[in-house]
């Protein structure tokens, strides 16, 4: 893996807001960007349609041949199929996590992201982008926010879409997902050590996307 490559990583637990201060850091760069998250997701869908499990070898074996990722703008195409709505559903977040924890997704997920990314122009969010997948990146954030934090923008974006969840159930859900991303075996959610670490609690996200220009273009000076 070359060594800085033109590209950021933001890694960090569920809810920090990562995925919103790519796509804005992206356009205020005039950059690309990749959303690793929504490719697991979408992996998950499959898995899931084709009515195969993670422990069905064969099953999730003829899913993974198949399996064709695109992003377009921001929207994240499973096969050919918009599937960005569908991938949002409080079932898929709950099945995200094994998925996103199985060594032979993570292989076949890898080679696409890395390929893609080896161009550079890239900003890209994930729990491992800066520590496993693209240890060579330019610029490497770990954006964290306290869970009462994450929990509240989570129910929030979810009211609007109509789901039902409660604040107390969001903020469960986000806690169970800290202990497993963070106490996986395969690539657990850690910050790489030239990571600069920055808290969200308290900043808008148009804070929190001036701070990562500010020091994409420190570095570039």
């Amino acid at each position: 893996m070359a060594t800085s490559l033109d590209l950021i990583a933001l890694d960090g637990p569920s809810g920090a807001g990562k995925s919103s201060a790519a796509k804005r850091v992206a356009e205020a760069l005039g950059w690309a960007y990749l959303d690793t998250g929504a490719m697991f997701r979408a992996t998950a869908l499959a898995i899931l349609r084709a009515g195969a499990s993670l422990e069905d070898e064969a099953a999730l074996g003829r899913v993974l041949a198949t399996l064709n990722l695109e992003q377009v703008g921001t929207s994240i195409y499973l096969n050919g199929e918009d599937v960005s709505d569908a991938i949002r559903t409080p079932e898929i977040t709950k099945f995200v996590t094994p998925v996103s924890q199985d060594p032979r997704v993570r292989k076949v997920l890898l080679e696409q992201q890395r390929a893609i990314g080896a161009k550079g122009g890239f900003v890209v969010d994930g729990r491992d982008i800066g520590t496993v997948v693209f240890p060579g990146a330019g610029l490497k954030i770990y954006l964290t926010a306290s869970v009462e934090a994450r929990a509240e923008r989570r129910f929030l974006e979810q009211q609007a879409k109509g789901m039902t969840m409660t604040l107390a159930e969001v903020a469960a859900d986000i806690a169970r997902r800290d202990h497993a991303d963070s106490t996986r075996a395969e690539a657990p959610l850690r910050r790489a050590e030239d990571a600069v670490e920055l808290d969200s609690s308290g900043l808008t996200l148009a804070e929190v996307v001036a701070r990562i220009v500010e020091l994409w273009r420190s570095r570039k000076t």
